[in-house]
Order: structure tokens, then sequence, then C-alpha cells
């Protein structure tokens, strides 16, 4: 069997179509997180307030023909991460679609934390670090992350699961101003007014650059299912308009589609 992915009404992205074998669907079953002294610090509120977030995203691609049970196991502790109370909330699984990206990545993990310090520490911590030794690095082909702070997330912290998450990437024109970049920064918040779909969006400028390979500029839109992220695509002309605005600047995007799982379970 095959799929065929197109791209037309993709926010930022170029039209093309990538056809693929689909992989075979593994069902994951999360196991509950052993007790230790972490609790996690999940804000599910849906007050509109308007609050700072420091957003990280790590894309994986993980190695053709891997074992299914690693993948499930590099998943599952990955999940496991958000006991610790550093993370406001944290999200990791296969992606739903690649929209637009030069690298062939499969999974994302997507985490929310208060300040740049609790990222960091989260960074080094034992646990983190045993995941990534452990479950990550041994069948992962590359790894990319990209870090930004998000002045005015409104809306829950914690997407509830079955929300649709759309990542974009830019990687910017050398030697592009800081007028330009605050141009693009603000047609992409002004994407949210434009497009019902849309429940919340974070953008930002990647502070990680050695991680990024040259993406500079980061957002998140998250919507509340599949339906309104087809929904959001199929206003192609409306994308255009906004894709115009700040063409010129960009030299390549990455633009994924990601689901929130179920604690239960998910697919591969």
């Amino acid at each position: 069997m095959s799929l065929t992915v197109r791209a037309s009404g993709a926010l930022f992205s170029p039209q093309f179509s990538r056809t693929f074998s689909a992989p075979k669907l593994t069902l994951l079953r999360f196991s509950k997180p052993s007790p230790s002294r972490f609790t996690p610090k999940i804000n599910m509120s849906s007050s509109a307030s308007a609050q700072p977030i420091v957003e990280h995203v790590v894309l994986f691609k993980v190695k053709d023909d891997t074992d299914p049970s690693k993948v499930n196991a590099m998943v599952n502790s990955l999940n496991g991460l958000a006991s610790l109370n550093l993370t406001l909330h944290l999200t990791a699984g296969p992606l739903y679609r690649t929209r637009s990206s030069p690298i062939a990545f499969t999974h994302l993990l997507h985490s929310r934390y208060s300040t740049k310090d609790d990222l960091s520490t989260y960074n080094v911590h034992p646990n983190h670090l045993s995941v990534v030794k452990d479950s990550v690095l041994p069948i992962c082909d590359d790894v990319m992350a990209v870090d930004w702070v998000a002045e005015d997330v409104q809306g829950p912290v914690a997407p509830p699961p079955g929300s649709a998450i759309r990542v974009t990437f830019l990687k910017l024109k050398e030697n592009l101003g800081e007028e330009s970049k605050s141009e693009i920064l603000g047609v992409i918040k002004g994407i949210k007014g434009k497009f019902a779909e849309i429940n919340q969006i974070s953008t930002g400028e990647n502070f990680s650059p050695a991680r990024a390979k040259g993406y500079s500029i980061a957002s998140l839109a998250v919507l509340p299912g599949v339906s309104e992220l087809e929904g959001l695509d199929s206003k192609q002309e409306l994308a255009n308009v906004e894709k115009d605005k700040v063409k010129e600047h960009l030299e390549s995007v990455i633009v994924l589609d990601y689901v929130v799982a179920s604690p239960q379970s998910a697919s591969l």
C-alpha cells in the first residue's frame, strides 16, 4: 500500500506531492511511570489569558527497518519524561503527516516549560540523558531540536488528546535584517485571526542554534483535531496570500503535522 502526501494547502510550504510506503502500524501502550519524587505539573486550564511559554520541539528520524518494539520503547520512554515536575506538558509519537521537509523525520516530541532554566535543567536531568542514550540514539539516524519563547500564548498549556499540531520551522536567507524577521513573526502571529480552525498559535526565534540545522524561526499551531487541519488546508487561496508576504525571505521550510495521542495508546 502506498500513501500520497499533498502539500498544496500548507501554510509557508511549497507545493509538492510525496508518495511513500506506509509503515506497519503497531499498537503502542504507554506504561504507567514508576513512582518517583517527580510530579507532573500539567496545566489543563482553558483560560484565555496570555502567558509566556518556553517551547521545545524535537524531531527524530528513526532508522529504516528498525524493530517496532524498539520504536515503541523509544516513544514510551520519551513520554515517561512527562513525570518530571519541570515539565508543564510533554507529548511524543509518530508524525501524522509531512508537508515539507528536506529530512524524512518520523517522530516528534513537543514539551513546554515555564522558563529557559527549567528547560536547561530538563536537558541535563539523568532521566532525560538515560532515555537519549538508551532509547533514542541507538535507533535514530538524525535528531533536530528547536527551542523558542512564545510571549503571548493563550489557552491551555497542554493541548488535549486528539488535538492536531502543525509545526513550522523557517530557515531565513543570509544577512536578513531584524526588520524582516519582525515582519515574518508578525505575519505568523496574525494567522490565528485569519483561520478560525486554529485554537492557539505560538511563534518565536530559536535560541538553541547548535541543534536546529540553521532554522531560526518556529511556529506551532494547535487545532481541535484532524478535521480542522483538513479545513485549514482547504483555504489554499487565503494561505497563499499569507505565504506571499514572507516567501522572499525564506531559504527552506519544514512543515509537519502531529496528533496528540491519549496517554493510554498511540499508533506507530
